[in-house]
């Protein structure tokens, strides 16, 4: 099935840039992690394979923004891990992320959700803060409610977009017949170079 490292980045591209696209991949929905050790999962927005830069949408106020934001030039090492169980395919990628928060890309980004996601961002108080009960955080009129444009243009200043540009990419096929893993990376004048490594 995967005889060439072309085979492999193939499929990794083809993978990263459905689940992008699909709700409906397993992949969709990948762990990210940061510096600090802390992982979560995240929707996978986009995934470019010209710039090689997988897209998240996030809360401006989260802490993940602040650690990733402390980066030299706003670069921070990242992992992104994404498995499909069903083909037994693992795709784990390193990179640099960066958060946009202004700018075309993340008014774009902005622009193409739904005004339910967007309703995310209303939330009165940041990611992560003590509550003293169960709580959306969300504004009590807000709560199962599809807002309107205007409803949800107070919310615009909570978003933000984290980008990682992928630099190295960690493939694995699980098989019964002998599993099969290979490393791509990127090379000095940008494209991928890979070799099959020991599973």
């Amino acid at each position: 099935m995967f005889k060439t490292i072309d085979d492999v980045r193939a499929d990794a591209e083809a993978r990263l840039i459905e689940a992008g696209r699909s709700r409906h991949t397993p992949m969709h929905t990948p762990v990210v992690g940061t510096q600090d050790g802390n992982m979560r999962v995240m929707v996978l927005r986009d995934y470019d394979p010209t710039t090689r830069l997988m897209r998240f949408h996030t809360d401006a106020r989260s802490p993940k923004v602040a650690e990733i934001g402390a980066g030299e030039g706003g670069n921070t090492p990242m992992g992104v891990l994404l498995y499909d169980p069903e083909q037994k395919i693992q795709v784990r990628c390193k990179g640099f992320g960066r958060i946009e928060s202004e700018g075309p890309l993340a008014d774009a980004a902005w622009d193409q959700s739904t005004t339910f996601a967007r309703r995310c961002y209303l939330a009165e108080d940041a990611p992560g803060a003590i509550s003293d009960r169960p709580v959306s955080g969300l504004p009590e009129w807000a709560e199962g409610l599809k807002p309107n444009e205007e409803q949800v243009a107070p919310a615009r200043e909570n978003f933000a977009v984290l980008l990682v540009e992928v630099e190295q990419i960690d493939w694995l096929f699980l098989s019964n017949d002998g599993h099969r893993r290979a490393l791509l990376k990127v090379d000095d004048v940008g494209k991928w170079v890979g070799q099959w490594i020991v599973p």
